[in-house]
């Protein structure tokens, strides 16, 4: 197959991990999740930071008051970190993009690589007892519908912040899935399947 980039956006608990590590080792190529995190935590400095504090990081946003402050005293130049890890992530993703195949998870890589040629952008959904069961059984715990929803919440926030669009509308993706009538497996079947098709439409 040819260079193929495959972008997954996901609410949480819909099973976007499992299916972007199946499609990676279907097309035999590379899985890109928290390692692009962490590549742009080293290159700005931060690389000493636990997972959780590093997932906050990554989410944050800037405000309109910081932004305001900064032009106001002179400093427009001073780009908070939280932006900072975006850039970065941005820059990480378009540059393993560049080197060829690869499945990306999140990270708002839809919008980061939507100038790139053979990108498949996709969104996975589930009704909330589907994700609740799922997240239950993958976390070794009952998770509570506040907490899932929270989750989203902040995807959703950090999306539309960064990108300017709206987080799981399915005008910004080329195909949604809703993971609580397929598996896994035959939801990535059924990703390259359209790829395919798409390609011989061309």
């Amino acid at each position: 197959m040819e260079k193929t980039l495959i972008t997954i956006g996901r609410q949480h608990g819909s099973g976007g991990t499992e299916v972007a590590e199946i499609l990676a080792e279907k097309l035999n190529v590379w899985y890109y999740n928290r390692e692009i995190l962490y590549m742009a935590a080293d290159k700005i400095g931060f690389d000493s930071f636990d997972e959780e504090s590093m997932k906050e990081l990554n989410y944050r946003k800037s405000s309109k008051y910081m932004e305001g402050l900064s032009v106001m005293m002179g400093t427009p130049g001073h780009i908070p970190v939280y932006n900072k890890m975006y850039k970065e992530q941005g820059k990480i993703i378009q540059k393993l993009a560049g080197y060829g195949s690869g499945v990306f998870l999140g990270r708002c890589a839809d919008y980061i690589l939507k100038d790139f040629e053979n990108v498949y952008a996709v969104f996975l959904y589930a009704d909330d007892e589907y994700r609740l069961k799922r997240l239950a059984k993958a976390e070794g715990r009952e998770v509570t519908l506040e907490e899932m929803r929270k989750e989203d919440k902040t995807r959703e926030s950090y999306y539309n912040y960064y990108t300017g669009q709206e987080w799981g509308d399915v005008r910004n993706y080329d195909l949604a899935l809703n993971m609580g009538k397929t598996t896994a497996e035959d939801a990535a079947d059924m990703i390259l399947s359209y790829i395919e098709k798409r390609r011989k439409s061309k």
